[in-house]
């Protein structure tokens, strides 16, 4: 594109885009927040006085002015929304889940293609400080040969609320909401797995949608356990990873979100955790049973938007490919076949990406 600055029509001021999305757009060099589509206008302008607010996702889309769509709203509107964009020949960035089926993800994948856009998935959890931090520590090679990861993102919610998340609906329930976090992270640093086994659980009175979930990733000589809850007031690890020369674990949220959802905005010292993980390594002496703290690397949200804006204005790979992001959709999805089936199911094509393994 010949122009310097990307002008961005943001779709949906709910909890992802007025917390998540709008902030971060703003903060990127090369994107400009032009317009919102939201039914609540006074809600965006006390927020964005100086953005246009329409009614209707139509009225974004024949907006000759708009280079790129983000969709920020319920998980089975994705799908819809986007293919409309597609066909208005803008660029989208879509809240993850990707659509709440392989089928819908793949259909939109060949419209990109051949309409020649680029199409983000926001898998912004790559970009926390305590997944930084690990990734790090594999690629060092730090902990030795990986033998299990258990990734767990827990949360205490025990009254149900009236969200669409907490319907039965298409891309409701706790598997498409913090599901796709944990195995896209996963999948970054370990590739496909070899198998998958997922349980899901609806644990909380009145409940109609699963709101926990227990997913085993198979790998050559590695197992990842996956757990997320809407039922547990006690801290539980974020991570634990344990290794041939140790072991690394992590207790506490990255404070990106929080800090988001207390209006901060991207500043210097913006990613950085003030809670350290916990390092124990076999070779280290005169460390105790516990280890040693281990400072995490700053987490980088605004790194996903920034990426979308280089990728846009001068051709690099976006953040988040089209790929990966198939990738995550596969694994959702044949996680539900493994729980309605109740047994393991295999991948056809395992894609471990060795290097982390310490081989």
């Amino acid at each position: 594109m010949k122009t310097q600055t990307l002008n961005v029509g943001l779709i949906g001021y709910g909890m992802a885009g007025r917390t998540f999305h709008a902030p971060l757009i703003q903060a990127t060099p090369g994107l400009e927040l032009t317009a919102v589509v939201s039914r609540d206008a006074d809600r965006v302008h006390a927020d964005l006085p100086e953005v246009e607010v329409l009614a209707k996702p139509p009225a974004l889309f024949a907006r000759r002015d708009i280079d790129l769509v983000v969709i920020a709203t319920p998980n089975a509107t994705h799908f819809p929304l986007a293919k409309a964009a597609l066909n208005a020949g803008k660029h989208l960035v879509i809240d993850k889940p990707f659509t709440v089926s392989l089928s819908e993800a793949r259909l939109l994948r060949t419209q990109a293609e051949e309409a020649e856009r680029s199409v983000s998935v926001f898998h912004n959890r790559r970009w926390d400080s305590d997944f930084l931090t690990l990734q790090a520590l594999l690629e060092g090679g730090t902990l030795g040969r990986v033998v299990s990861l258990e990734s767990r993102f827990d949360r205490f919610r025990p009254t149900v609320t009236d969200r669409w998340r907490d319907h039965h609906q298409p891309g409701g329930g706790i598997w498409f909401d913090l599901g796709p976090h944990l195995l896209d992270q996963v999948r970054a640093l370990f590739g496909m797995p070899k198998a998958i086994l997922l349980e899901l659980a609806t644990v909380r009175d009145g409940a109609e949608v699963d709101d926990d979930f227990l997913c085993l990733l198979e790998y050559e000589g590695l197992r990842v356990t996956l757990q997320a809850s809407s039922l547990v007031a006690d801290p539980t690890p974020r991570f634990r990873v344990h290794g041939t020369r140790g072991s690394y674990v992590k207790f506490g949220l990255d404070p990106q979100e929080a800090r988001l959802k207390a209006g901060e905005l991207p500043s210097p010292g913006w990613g950085e955790d003030p809670e350290p993980g916990r390092l124990v390594l076999a070779e280290a002496k005169g460390e105790g049973p516990e280890g040693r703290p281990h400072p995490g690397l700053p987490g980088d949200w605004p790194a996903y938007y920034a990426g979308v804006a280089r990728a846009l204005l001068h051709g690099t790979p976006l953040p988040v490919t089209l790929d990966e992001a198939m990738d995550v959709m596969t694994l959702l999805e044949t996680g539900l076949d493994s729980y309605r089936q109740g047994r393991w199911l295999r991948f056809r094509e395992s894609r471990p990406i060795r290097r982390l393994h310490g081989h």
